[in-house]
């Protein structure tokens, strides 16, 4: 095993945790820092000498920054080959110094867009010399080590512990690998954004391929297209299934819908059960008693930290998957007692904000649904005016109803789901469907609201509600029997508002 010692390094990093001791090992071993900015900064400070990449290049950093190693003197020095004896004599003429290290990471691109920054800032955070750099040192890899992440810098520290600054060749390779999975996917992020405006199929290609067990049905194939590894930590289980990921979506979808602590329970793309609550156990314990028996083999996911109490109302559930922002480590010990049940912490990842369906002989493109009317955009249309808790409650079944599938009915009380009736090809059935949903899991309509997601033809829905003890609706109006619901629910007692916006979901 063949060790290659380091002479020089170009270290030019955007994240400084774990660097020191690198860079103190480095100086150590008698290794040359060229270094950049904020990193010249942080190795001077250390005491540690380094020299100004633009003392090398004699220009310097220009354009706002956008202009630093972007040099033959630095390229060079990184791509000449050392066993090339054309290109040894090219360095020597030019006096280009063999860089034997690359250090560097990438701006926070996906970050910068998480955090809904201006399209100025986004852009400025496309990485340029950084992205050169790693695919530079990473072709080289023959004398090149190129560290590509802030992820390997322990591994490093290690690798240079053992060889005293130095690398193997199998090392080198290993690390070019790592650098082009960092490039390919900070290209696919900057990618993704542009496509989230003005979006074509050709970008699913460029997108990670996770092959699948199978699609919809054993007999089918499937695969994804997309970066499952920058959404989630696998923490537990076994592998995501198709069916898995439909339902995923669907979960997240309506989770994000809430700001406060919720817990969803989705199955076959539908909740089947939903809760706000104070804390995540009490949040799932309402909403497993929305339907206790749909809810076995479902996904959960909550917007909250899982802690100890919430894992062991949990466990006792057989359940697919369950997904939380994080879990704490004794949740996480009980929760794996389940060797197939698959834990996921979320990060924070955002979605496209086109969608797509394929068809007949060609592809639907439309934008997604991002619209969510809440209390402010209600217009009541009754002589009884909702009370404040009705309106939160209304809110509350309008994010169930606009992430199920029509028709649909939703029944609630604030803060809880009592039952939906989902897929109906008509909307009377969706709602006596509910209802007996509803009974079945023993809970009183009496006081309860519902949400429609399109708007009553006749005022057959509000005749069954009242009877079933509905008092407060919400559905978007636009019907030219509009004024017959209303009339009932003026002689009855009920208050209604209405949205103006139409959640079809087919």
């Amino acid at each position: 095993m063949s060790i290659k010692k380091i002479h020089s390094a170009l270290i030019s990093v955007y994240y400084k945790d774990g660097l020191a001791p690198i860079i103190q090992k480095l100086h150590k071993e008698g290794v040359t820092l060229y270094s950049t900015g904020g990193t010249q900064s942080f190795i001077e400070e250390l005491g540690v000498p380094v020299i100004a990449v633009e003392e090398l290049t004699g220009y310097p950093s220009i354009f706002g920054g956008r202009v630093k190693t972007l040099h033959p003197k630095v390229f060079g020095g990184i791509l000449y080959r050392r066993d090339n004896a054309s290109d040894v004599e090219v360095a020597r003429q030019y006096e280009i110094p063999a860089l034997d290290l690359v250090m560097v990471d990438l701006y926070p691109f996906e970050e910068t867009v998480a955090s809904g920054a201006s399209d100025e800032d986004i852009i400025e955070k496309i990485d340029i010399g950084g992205i050169s750099l790693i695919r530079g040192a990473a072709k080289n890899f023959a004398d090149v080590l190129i560290v590509s992440s802030r992820d390997q810098y322990a591994e490093v520290l290690s690798m240079f512990e053992a060889n005293g600054a130095g690398t193997t060749l199998e090392q080198r390779r290993s690390f070019a690998q790592k650098a082009f999975a960092v490039s390919s996917h900070y290209d696919g992020a900057i990618q993704r954004y542009f496509a989230s405006e003005s979006a074509d199929l050709t970008h699913f290609k460029a997108l990670p391929a996770h092959g699948l067990r199978y699609g919809e049905n054993p007999h089918q194939q499937g695969k994804f297209y997309g970066d499952l590894e920058a959404l989630f930590d696998k923490l537990h289980g076994k592998e995501l299934s198709y069916n898995n990921l439909v339902d995923v979506d669907a979960c997240l979808s309506l989770l994000d819908e809430f700001e406060e602590t919720a817990f969803v329970i989705i199955k076959h793309m539908n909740a089947c059960g939903v809760a706000t609550g104070s804390t995540v156990k009490e949040a799932y314990d309402k909403a497993l008693s929305c339907d206790p028996v749909s809810a076995f083999g479902g996904v959960l996911a909550t917007n909250r930290e899982v802690d100890k109490a919430a894992a062991e109302s949990i466990n006792p559930l057989f359940c697919e998957i369950l997904i939380a922002p994080s879990f704490t480590e004794e949740a996480l010990e009980v929760l794996k007692s389940k060797k197939n049940r698959i834990l996921l912490k979320r990060n924070q990842v955002e979605f496209p904000k086109v969608m797509f369906k394929t068809l007949l002989n060609g592809v639907l493109e439309q934008d997604k649904d991002l619209v969510m009317e809440g209390v402010a955009d209600f217009k009541p249309v009754t002589q009884v005016i909702p009370s404040e808790e009705q309106k939160r409650a209304l809110a509350f079944a309008l994010k169930i109803c606009k992430h199920t599938k029509s028709n649909t009915i939703v029944l609630a009380k604030e803060g809880q789901l009592l039952a939906s009736g989902v897929g109906q090809t008509s909307r009377v059935d969706a709602l006596k469907q509910a209802i007996e949903k509803a009974k079945e899991f023993g809970f009183d309509l009496q006081g309860s609201v519902m949400a429609s997601d399109a708007f009553f033809p006749f005022p057959d829905c509000v005749e069954i509600a009242s009877q079933a003890g509905v008092v407060a609706v919400t559905q978007p109006g636009g019907s030219i029997k509009d004024q017959d619901s209303i009339d009932f629910c003026n002689a009855h007692g009920m208050a209604m508002v209405m949205t103006g916006i139409r959640h079809f979901k087919h």
